[in-house]
């Protein structure tokens, strides 16, 4: 993946565009030339440029209709018309139609290379404000909070797969921290500076999810008054996050499945392809194996998406990070910092089932800091679900629970001395350690 950006020089003079893609081109701008009207369509068809340096006369048409024409294919790209046949009628026309800068032959290269510059930063500040509009913004890293050994296993999967652009398929029941890994994945990547955008597909229409993600051409469907870009595009040198892809209709899951394999897509209505270079990830609580057989998911993209799968396991199966989880919730709770939870309220939260997860345990945090009684989240602070027992249960904790709370405890009462803490524990100090590496207990 490159970081640079792309520029094309449209010119009948082979001199002109050979000079330009010599003196202009570094490791932050690639230039590209085409000497006619009919290679520089092709080439905006099959590619996505931010800047045109476009001559005003060529052979075969003319510049103002080719202005016109390259806004439409792609809107965002600012052109520069340049000529060796310049008046202050055409300068004047050619600013109507929405060129970026009018300059006349013979022009002077650094003065040209700083307008280039100037357009392509109107292209990022454009491109960064549609991001605040669709791209999911986290003011805080993300992190996987626990010790278990399947949270182990899943930050060393992350590590691996994150600096790769090798496509990932998130899995695992509602709550249960699917999109935090997704963040974390694009945090660690290679674009990691780049967009970083998700999409819930349960929340696309059905008629018009090919249009939200692929872009479509004014007048291909009712409504379509105008020429629109779709997250393909928005996305473009990033990262797309596929939420609920089980839910993706499955006329559209064909058209993924191309992006996944050659990198290229068709707007609706347009005949021509484009490309994108895109790192994709996906999640789902479905099993799309089942959704296969049963003819609801195309075949070829689960196989696809299926490279590279991370499973995240349902809270009720790694209790022992729920204390840890609490103090993560505690701690980015306004003021929850303040805060702690009873033994006997902790002892409700970790023999709780948990079907909504990590979600529910974060909402069941938020909820006892507001109910706390002074600073103390107790089990009257706790919905009812949690602190009544269900017929049959008893007040019994196993021993590695009564054993972790009690070195918490012990601990707390020595200030997180470690070396008093043993010594009232009754056990060596390689000892403590080794039980605090196992409990999390801090």
């Amino acid at each position: 993946m490159t970081n640079a950006y792309s520029v094309l020089v449209v010119d009948d003079e082979p001199s002109i565009g050979k000079l330009l893609k010599k003196e202009m081109s570094s490791p932050a701008r690639t230039v590209q030339t085409a000497e006619t009207a009919h290679q520089a369509r092709e080439m905006l068809r099959r590619s996505l440029y931010e800047v045109v340096i476009l001559d005003l006369r060529l052979p075969d048409a003319d510049g103002l209709d080719l202005l016109v024409e390259f806004r439409q294919y792609q809107p965002d790209v600012e052109v520069i018309i340049i000529t060796g046949h310049g008046n202050i009628d055409s300068a004047v026309e050619a600013m109507k139609l929405g060129a970026y800068d009018y300059i006349t032959k013979p022009f002077n290269l650094e003065e040209l290379e700083l307008i280039v510059e100037r357009a392509y930063q109107r292209v990022c500040l454009r491109f960064e404000n549609r991001q605040l509009k669709h791209a999911q913004v986290r003011d805080e890293p993300q992190q996987i909070v626990g010790n278990s050994a399947a949270i182990k296993q899943i930050r060393f999967l992350i590590d691996k797969v994150a600096p790769t652009d090798v496509p990932v398929l998130i899995t695992g029941e509602s709550g249960a921290g699917k999109e935090v890994a997704a963040h974390l994945i694009q945090s660690l990547s290679k674009r990691a500076d780049k967009p970083f955008f998700i999409k819930n597909c349960a929340t696309l229409q059905k008629e018009l999810a090919r249009s939200e993600l692929f872009g479509h051409l004014r007048g291909s469907f009712t409504g379509a008054v105008e020429n629109s870009e779709g997250f393909m595009a928005f996305a473009n040198k990033g990262t797309l996050f596929l939420d609920e892809i089980g839910e993706l209709p499955i006329e559209v899951q064909a058209a993924l499945l191309r992006v996944l394999e050659n990198k290229t897509y068709r707007r609706v209505g347009d005949k021509d392809e484009r490309t994108t270079d895109i790192r994709l990830i996906f999640a789902t609580n479905r099993n799309l194996a089942k959704e296969v057989e049963a003819g609801h998911f195309h075949e070829a993209l689960y196989h696809r998406i299926n490279v590279f799968n991370i499973e995240l396991p349902p809270l009720r199966e790694r209790k022992e990070d729920i204390p840890l989880l609490v103090d993560y919730f505690l701690g980015r709770v306004q003021g929850g910092g303040a805060y702690r939870v009873s033994d006997r309220a902790m002892s409700c939260l970790i023999n709780y089932h948990w079907p909504g997860n990590i979600r529910e345990l974060r909402n069941v945090i938020e909820r006892g800091v507001i109910l706390a009684e002074g600073c103390v989240i107790t089990e009257n602070a706790l919905p009812r679900e949690l602190s009544v027992k269900a017929e049959g249960e008893n007040d019994f904790l196993s021993l590695e629970a009564v054993e972790r709370e009690h070195i918490a405890k012990v601990l707390a009462c020595f200030g997180n001395n470690r070396t008093l803490a043993a010594g009232a524990l009754g056990i060596s100090r390689k000892t403590l350690y080794r039980k605090i590496r196992e409990y999390g207990t801090m």
